[in-house]
């Protein structure tokens, strides 16, 4: 009976200090990111000078500069905390910016400073990949087909304009975030920022066309707080 007791209190005891060490969650930060007036149409892509892509897609695809969904949601728009945010550690997975049909896979990739960055191409033709960075170290690299990923880190944030100097149309985003709480809206135009500790916070929506918003919110606790970005459309 003793060594029952014991044992119920040893487990106690490791419950109570796994409990202390997740600590608490922290706050979330959430919402919406939608536009109003007419969007901006994007515009077919000629891909007749490459044919090994052409032949990839039924139709010719369209730009994604803007990208609009149901409920006049936006979609690629970065929602981060640009203000107010405790520094953290890149991860140690790698960010994947894959080339793909004469695209880029996603549009716009957003990573940590310092993260890896891995680019692959996985077309039949070569692809000479050139961000176009104002703070942080630009290169140009050629990638041929079946080449090794190009391994890269930047370490400092900012919002990367990619090109490719064989394929005209191709363009993307490397978005060079400052800590890891940031969130990339997808069909819907929905975002979460979570385990925010309490303080006071800059949040700022990012979009490559329709430039940036920025609200300030407080956490105290493991509450949620809900704000919305509504961009107003520029004619085209």
């Amino acid at each position: 009976m003793q060594t029952k007791h014991v044992v119920m209190a040893g487990l106690a005891l490791l419950a109570a200090s796994a409990a202390a060490y997740a600590g608490p969650s922290g706050g979330t930060v959430s919402g919406k990111v939608t536009y109003e007036g007419t969007p901006v149409k994007m515009k077919p892509i000629d891909m007749s000078g490459e044919p090994s892509c052409a032949k990839m897609y039924a139709t010719p695809q369209l730009a994604e500069t803007v990208v609009t969904g149901a409920g006049n949601s936006l979609e690629n728009v970065v929602v981060y905390v640009s203000a107010g945010a405790p520094g953290d550690a890149a991860p140690s997975n790698a960010a994947t910016f894959t080339q793909k049909g004469c695209r880029y896979i996603p549009h716009l990739l957003a990573f940590q400073v310092n993260q890896e960055l891995k680019i692959t191409n996985e077309d039949q033709t070569s692809h000479n990949i050139h961000p176009q960075p104002k703070f942080n170290r630009e290169w140009n690299k050629s990638q041929p087909p079946g080449a090794p990923p190009i391994s890269e880190r930047y370490d400092q944030a900012e919002f990367i304009s990619v090109k490719c100097n064989v394929h005209p149309w191709m363009h993307g985003i490397l978005a060079v975030m400052p800590n890891s709480h940031y969130a990339v809206t997808g069909d819907g135009g929905s975002f979460s920022l979570a385990n925010l500790p309490p303080g006071k916070y800059t949040i700022t929506a990012w979009h490559e066309f329709y430039g940036e918003q920025s609200q300030e919110v407080t956490i105290s606790g493991s509450e949620t707080h809900t704000i919305n970005f509504v961009f107003k459309s520029k004619p085209n």
